[in-house]
């Protein structure tokens, strides 16, 4: 079949599938014929599309030449849409973004070599917090006529391959004909009930225009289902028990535990219980909830790290216990008896002392308030326990205000007093508040400072990468208000290395229409690296420079970008994110403090394995043996 007629043929198919109302209906009606002969690269598209993947986003180059025409024809019909940017990281970022604030799935599409590197790299975002997002790479030919260009230079098959199987699921279209069960692989992963993630399509560039007889049935167009709550009644009672008899019982509430917030709040009563929450799900509890904790960990909150450091029983609720939430699992020192509630087996079980009630959170703990219930445990009202948390709570949100009242300190790189960061975060989360955007954040001093800030009422409001803290996934992130069905303003508050990273945000958002603003936060260095130079040695070295950069004049030379200079007082960061909301895509700068005045900054009261303190913790936690 001569190119003309594939042509011809293929946006025959199109047209009936948008006729149809879609691919589903195509089927369904007979309008697209059971069994049909199209190139690997169509039937792909056939398969994503089924599955509810319309969006499109990467760099097309020699690896993907076949992908792209496929695409171009399916969109012309309105199928898809493909979003062309200038870094694959960057569409990586954008369509995490998208499944997390939206649930929509997208596809990165990539060339072979360093584009499929640098897409990789973006997905330890989706691969940290749970998310699922196609990748579709260029791959080197099947046939080994030679080394191909932009492959890894080396005699050996799969190379690639190998890699990503290293950070996710991935699967090599080597053979045609084996479509079926790489799209119900990928399915499995990017629809995984509790841990979702990047699935990694590898296209050889001699597969992609190959024909195949595809027969629509073998399509998989089922998500695997939510798993249910744990059946074994014996150890409810066990984790009743152990509720029951403790008196300090902490709740550590999970990215896995996003779907629970009724039964959170349910639980926290029942049990005498206070909350400890992570970044990743801020607001799934009320932020000024009298049983809510806040943050903990190695960035922790006074209220929260109290909470873990005195507590007696350990209640995790879809919790991975990354190191910084949980001290380096030094974080619990009192804990005798720890329920997990996880549907991940091995995380379910990372503590000793563990009653494991392995299913889903939401489920699960629903069905343990019912026995809570039902056992009509009688306390003290307020408990003592419940009391001298809240006092700690009160000691934390002194702290805070205490950061707010002296929002200006004087710097001596700026020469004049300027803005703190707690400060600038503080007014610009609450804006995004009271005018309904969603705030990414990004990585470094920005997001441990705001996720100690933050005062989301509800889930959904807030998203920060606390998994791979990925320096430009903020900025990258605003790309998803432009890819989203239901366009939404976005804040994205980075720090200067984190946008400098991924600059061309400002380019691609307004190409796509993105509508958002840019906080940039500007204290010439990496200000949580050099903290932690400081807190560890005493020196801060190679981690800031002195180079001025005018990011207002940067900005304003991509046409249609609206910048503002954000000013030193916190009236003028307000007025400019008021000027910002007008405009589609804009940034603010905003110089602020970095220095040894503990008011520029919103602390550490915790501990980390890293560093010259790794001996010391290390120790602590073989101790604590739990």
């Amino acid at each position: 079949m001569n190119q003309k007629e594939v042509v011809s043929q293929r946006s025959e198919r199109a047209r009936v599938i948008a006729r149809a109302g879609g691919i589903e209906e195509a089927i369904q009606s007979g309008d697209l014929p059971q069994y049909i002969d199209v190139t690997l690269s169509e039937a792909l598209i056939l398969g994503l599309l089924r599955q509810g993947v319309k969006k499109f986003v990467g760099i097309f180059g020699h690896g993907s030449t076949e992908i792209g025409e496929v695409l171009r024809i399916y969109e012309k019909e309105k199928l898809l849409k493909t979003f062309p940017v200038r870094h694959e990281t960057e569409a990586t970022h954008a369509a995490t973004a998208l499944r997390w604030v939206t649930g929509e799935k997208a596809a990165i599409f990539t060339s072979i070599g360093p584009g499929a590197m640098h897409a990789l790299a973006g997905s330890l975002v989706p691969a940290n917090d749970g998310l699922g997002i196609w990748f579709l790479l260029g791959d080197i030919t099947t046939e080994d006529e030679g080394p191909n260009m932009q492959q890894i230079p080396k005699y050996e098959q799969d190379i690639f391959l190998r890699l990503t199987e290293t950070m996710g699921r991935a699967y090599m279209l080597h053979t045609p004909g084996a479509l079926c069960t790489a799209l119900r692989r990928g399915l499995n992963t990017v629809d995984h009930p509790y841990r979702a993630g990047p699935f990694f399509l590898l296209l050889p560039m001699n597969t992609q225009p190959a024909h195949i007889t595809l027969n629509l049935d073998e399509l998989p167009v089922v998500s695997p289902p939510p798993p249910g709550p744990f059946p074994e009644n014996i150890q409810y009672e066990k984790a009743i028990d152990a509720i029951v008899s403790s008196e300090r019982t902490v709740v550590k509430i999970g990215g896995g535990g996003r779907s629970a917030g009724p039964e959170i709040l349910e639980f926290l009563e029942l049990a005498d219980a206070v909350a400890i929450t992570t970044p990743l799900i801020s607001g799934i509890i009320p932020f000024d909830h009298e049983r809510n904790m806040t943050v903990g960990g190695s960035k922790g909150s006074i209220s929260g790290n109290y909470a873990m450091e005195e507590a007696d029983c350990l209640v995790a609720l879809g919790t991975r216990f990354v190191c910084q939430s949980d001290c380096s699992r030094t974080g619990y020192p009192n804990v005798e008896t720890v329920i997990n509630i996880n549907a991940d087996l091995e995380a379910a079980l990372h503590y000793g002392k563990t009653i494991p009630l392995i299913g889903d959170v939401a489920a699960t703990l629903g069905k343990l308030n019912e026995i809570l219930r039902a056992r009509k445990v009688a306390r003290g009202e307020p408990s003592s326990w419940l009391t001298r948390c809240q006092a700690k709570r009160k000691e934390w949100d002194a702290f805070r205000e205490e950061r707010y009242r002296n929002p200006c300190l004087y710097d001596d790189l700026w020469g004049r007093e300027v803005l703190t960061q707690p400060a600038a975060i503080k007014v610009a989360t609450d804006w995004a508040r009271e005018n309904d955007a969603i705030t990414f954040f990004d990585a470094g001093d920005v997001q441990a400072n705001g996720f100690q800030i933050v005062e989301d009422d509800r889930l959904g409001r807030t998203f920060t990468d606390s998994g791979a803290s990925y320096m430009g996934f903020a900025v990258s992130a605003l790309l998803s208000t432009a890819l989203a069905s239901k366009p939404f303003y976005g804040l994205a508050l980075s720090g200067d290395g984190s946008f400098t990273m991924n600059p061309q945000i400002l380019i691609d958002g307004i190409a796509h229409g993105a509508s958002g603003c840019i906080v940039l936060l500007d204290n010439r260095r990496m200000g949580a690296i050099s903290g932690l130079q400081t807190a560890q040695y005493s020196h801060v070295y190679a981690t800031g420079d002195s180079i001025e950069v005018d990011y207002v004049a940067w900005a304003q030379s991509v046409k249609g970008v609206t910048a503002f200079f954000g000013g030193y007082s916190t009236d003028s960061l307000r007025d400019a994110l008021n000027k910002a909301r007008s405009h589609g895509l804009s940034l603010i700068h905003v110089p602020v403090y970095y220095g040894d005045n503990p008011l520029g900054g919103m602390g550490v009261f915790g501990r980390w394995n890293v560093g010259n303190w790794c001996e010391e913790t290390q120790k602590i936690r073989h101790k604590i043996g739990l």
